[in-house]
């Protein structure tokens, strides 16, 4: 049994149509939804930039469709940064997953439809964190993520520190880790905070 902080079930859900998924029978309609445990498990992890990821996918995504029903495969997704640099790859591979796009290894379509690769670029000349863009419509938004707003409990430094020498107790183990979800979950509840649209 999978047992995980409470709040990962408490996280907004992002819901998307995928024509690629309706087309083969994947799911109803073609209708997918992501939970923030469902990005978990596939980075790994839950962390400041996993989390930054799927907020920044998720009011990204609301901004660019409004009351439509987004399209996942129907998204471009630029960086400023290069893949290698700091942690955009890490931002990179979440986004892909919510959104399908990425830059050379996506499913490369049928008959011509339902291409995922080159529908994302690094590198790009924006000044925020992500910018995404509707191919049907050409619509964009710059997304800006800024978790600095929302800082962590003084003593996750501390245990980080003895858990890397290798002199931490399992009990001062334990408190690390809930300390550093608590920063998280505290991220996710101040998404008015980190998350600007532009």
């Amino acid at each position: 049994m999978m047992n995980y902080p409470k709040f990962f079930d408490k996280t907004e859900t992002i819901t998307l149509q995928d024509q690629l998924a309706g087309f083969l029978g994947s799911c109803e309609n073609g209708i997918v939804e992501f939970n923030y445990i469902d990005i978990v498990k596939s980075a790994g992890h839950s962390c400041p930039t996993v989390a930054g990821a799927y907020l920044m996918a998720q009011e990204g995504i609301k901004a660019l469709y409004g009351d439509e029903m987004p399209q996942r495969g129907n998204i471009f997704v630029s960086f400023k940064e290069d893949s290698n640099e700091g942690v955009a790859g890490v931002i990179a591979n979440v986004i892909t997953q919510i959104t399908g796009a990425t830059e050379t290894m996506g499913f490369k379509g049928i008959g011509g439809n339902f291409q995922r690769h080159g529908l994302m670029k690094f590198n790009d000349d924006i000044s925020s964190s992500i910018k995404l863009q509707r191919l049907d419509t050409g619509k964009s938004v710059e997304v800006v993520y800024n978790p600095s707003s929302v800082p962590g409990n003084p003593m996750q430094q501390e245990l980080m520190q003895k858990i890397m020498q290798q002199i931490a107790t399992p009990e001062e183990k334990i408190s690390f880790g809930k300390l550093w979800q608590q920063r998280v979950e505290n991220i996710f509840a101040n998404t008015n905070k980190v998350i600007t649209i532009k």
